[in-house]
């Protein structure tokens, strides 16, 4: 069985060393010289647990070309699927693979679209291609809407567990879709291209409401002076109706942008709109809330973390650059990051420095991202004496959103019963006290 993945990147590299593992002989086609160099060298372009290991044993053809899928039985496209800046789906990417596939299709191949999309976006392929080629799906080739549903760093792992959803029109379809899924060893869910598609969207988008609901609690607690992190544990702790999340900034090229290829078919404001204002406006909220305690202007600042998630080595459409951005409103001295995932000595703009240089003698910190990183090296320890801190995570484990160091210990911590702390003070008896420390 010979697979054309067109599009190695964090989708559809993984995937084609998944495939191949499986004993298909794999293409992998994309424009990026810099990352074809990478592969050839087997050099992973990105991190992505276990893949190194399939890379360096791999024998798949990495080309520029999308004419060397002709020879394949099953051309699989995972470009990008972004949004223009007004909320519209961006098809520039689909398009220009599918013009290139006119020539080259053949009877007997199957096209399956795994980018995530709008919907109907499947529909407009077939329409493209079948006007264009003169071939037609069902009766000449095939064409499929499988969507990828994996977490980044977790790829291979969830490829062999997560059920695949299989979306096809016409039994030729669908029969060779199940012929190649089929050996993923898991469950196949069988259904049109529509449904396929908003399963996709719906898994996302729902997943962003859940961290727009947790994002928008934060904002009430703060606004009422109380402990959004005591609050959520107490009404998590034994209670079997619903669950809330931990609030924190929720980006990346999925979540922040998949509410859009629904939200462009509706005119008015609607829970999803308001979900995507929610979340993009926790970088502003970080930024204003801490100023209530102390100005930015003219101090040292640290960012630690400047990925989209945990543990990532990804940055796009992460919200950290725009929390930078606020930061920068304020005319601090210095801004210092500390990205440990990234090795690069400068990101856009800014030193990348290690812990504790990054740390050594800010004034306050923003800790953006929970890297595992950031505990392990007990970034808290390192952190001066009298500098503020913002946590959005809670990753430094001292459940307050906003806190002193040098006034930790200030926060009452008698709460035996239920082993929790008092809400902290702040803003108002713990800042008289604050004050009264600084002068």
């Amino acid at each position: 069985m010979n697979v054309a993945v067109i599009g190695v990147g964090r989708v559809g590299l993984p995937l084609a060393l998944f495939l191949e593992s499986l004993g298909m002989k794999v293409t992998g086609i994309d424009r990026d010289a810099g990352m074809l160099a990478q592969l050839r060298k087997k050099t992973m372009p990105f991190h992505e647990e276990g893949c190194a290991e399939l890379l360096a044993e791999s024998s798949i053809r990495f080309t520029d070309s999308i004419a060397d899928a002709r020879e394949s039985d099953y051309i699989i496209i995972t470009v990008g699927t972004p949004l223009y800046n007004h909320i519209e789906a961006d098809l520039g990417s689909v398009r220009a693979v599918c013009t290139e596939l006119i020539p080259i299709l053949r009877p007997g191949q199957m096209v399956i679209l795994r980018s995530t999309v709008a919907p109907e976006t499947t529909l407009y392929i077939r329409q493209f291609l079948e006007m264009h080629t003169g071939l037609v799906v069902g009766r000449d080739f095939g064409l499929g809407f499988c969507p990828e549903r994996l977490a980044e760093n977790h790829a291979l792992k969830e490829l062999r567990q997560l059920p695949q959803i299989i979306g096809t029109e016409d039994d030729r379809s669908r029969d060779m879709a199940k012929a190649l899924f089929k050996r993923f060893s898991v469950r196949l869910f069988f259904t049109n291209y529509l449904s396929a598609e908003l399963v996709k969207l719906f898994n996302n988008i729902s997943r962003y409401l859940d961290y727009a609901v947790a994002n928008q609690f934060a904002i009430i607690a703060n606004q009422y002076q109380q402990n959004i992190y005591d609050i959520i544990h107490m009404a998590n702790e034994d209670y079997p109706r619903g669950f809330i999340f931990s609030p924190g900034f929720t980006a990346g090229t999925c979540l922040r942008k998949d509410f859009g290829l629904l939200n462009e078919r509706t005119a008015t404001p609607d829970l999803l709109l308001s979900a995507w204002k929610i979340n993009e406006h926790m970088p502003f909220h970080l930024v204003e809330a801490l100023t209530r305690y102390v100005p930015l202007y003219d101090k040292k600042v640290a960012v630690l973390g400047y990925t989209f998630k945990k543990n990532s080595d990804d940055t796009r459409d992460s919200l950290v650059p725009k929390l930078v951005r606020y930061i920068e409103r304020h005319v601090p001295k210095s801004i210092t990051l500390c990205e440990p995932n990234l090795d690069r000595s400068v990101i856009d703009g800014y030193p990348n420095a290690g812990l504790e240089e990054c740390l050594a003698d800010a004034d306050v910190v923003f800790v953006a991202m929970n890297h595992d990183h950031f505990v392990y090296h007990n970034a808290l320890l390192k952190i001066q004496k009298a500098a503020w801190v913002v946590d959005i995570w809670n990753a430094l484990g001292q459940n307050q959103f906003i806190f002193r160091k040098d006034m930790i210990d200030l926060v009452p911590r008698d709460d035996i019963e239920t082993g929790l702390r008092q809400p902290p003070a702040y803003p108002v008896e713990a800042v008289r006290m604050l004050k009264a420390v600084s002068e």
